[in-house]
């Protein structure tokens, strides 16, 4: 359910034609009583970004480009955007605010693989209020 939600959040957040967010797995972590790791892929298409948002101010993520190049930065951590290619990656801490999160392409698709840890049943993903 917590995997939907997450979805849900990432397709609200965006202003364009929603993303694809595919659950990959979500497992409680034994060693870390309370914690749940959550995994999924974001999927854009050409041009596609997501909207600014909020991740669980329990949560931290690392995020890997798997194909094509998205650009990313998190208010903070960030002086401005980024671009990371094929087997780059970046972590966010708690609360982080992600205020770009696209594909760098107008021609081609990208995919990340985003790994979240946070508090058990936290919404991994909270879209800015317009």
């Amino acid at each position: 359910m917590r995997i939907l939600l997450i979805a849900a959040a990432l397709a609200l957040a965006s202003p364009a034609a929603a993303q694809i967010v595919k659950p990959q797995l979500s497992a409680a972590l034994p060693n870390a009583p309370g914690k749940t790791m959550t995994v999924v892929t974001v999927n854009y298409a050409p041009g596609q970004k997501s909207g600014p948002h909020h991740h669980a101010g329990s949560a931290f993520l690392y995020a890997r480009v798997l194909s094509g190049r998205v650009r990313s930065q998190v208010e903070g951590q960030d002086a401005a955007p980024k671009v990371y290619g094929v087997g780059e990656g970046w972590t966010e801490g708690p609360n982080a605010h992600h205020v770009v999160s696209e594909n760098a392409s107008a021609t081609e698709p990208a995919s990340i693989l985003v790994v979240f840890v946070a508090d058990d049943g936290a919404t991994l993903t909270t879209p800015d209020k317009r």
